[in-house]
């Protein structure tokens, strides 16, 4: 199935499109792609609400956008594959045994396959701007988020006992 099949059957069954795309073999650089996928998609999520930003406080949008640019192409990949060593670690003391790359694919899909929301909510924070609306699209995409990464983790880790 194409990337963007995927995202949207992952809507409906999160854990069997996890479960699909790592039956495909573990590599290293799909896992890598689909995390610089997810961040640069999160990075162009983030221009409707710097252009406002900077139009209205009187900013330079390049000084935001480059620091943007710092945070979700360099550190955040970075971050993210800490997160997922902590979390398998973690599941490794509760007794479920998972393997690096389970665990990290499970969180970049999760990441990516939320690029939709995200996309929107930096519309929303572009066109409207800060409020309710804003909050509860970024509220729904945590929520959406922890769903498809738990489902993801659920349907690769195997209980020790």
């Amino acid at each position: 199935m194409s990337i963007t099949r995927d995202i949207l059957a992952t809507y409906r069954g999160p854990g069997q499109v996890v479960s699909r795309r790592l039956a495909m073999g573990v590599r290293e650089d799909r896992g890598l792609a689909v995390l610089m996928a997810a961040c640069v998609t999160i990075f162009i999520a983030q221009w409707p609400r710097l252009a406002r930003e900077a139009h209205l406080e009187g900013l330079e949008l390049n000084m935001l956008l480059g620091a943007q640019l710092w945070v979700w192409i360099f550190i955040m990949p970075l971050a993210f594959y800490v997160l997922a060593i902590i979390v398998q670690i973690v599941m490794r003391i509760f007794g479920r045994k998972i393997d690096g790359f389970s665990s990290r694919f499970a969180l970049f899909w999760a990441l990516l396959a939320i690029a939709p929301i995200s996309l929107f909510r930096g519309l929303v924070g572009g066109f409207v701007g800060p409020g309710a609306v804003y909050d509860s699209i970024g509220l729904i995409a945590i929520l959406v988020f922890t769903w498809f990464w738990v489902s993801g983790l659920r349907s690769t880790a195997v209980s020790d006992t």
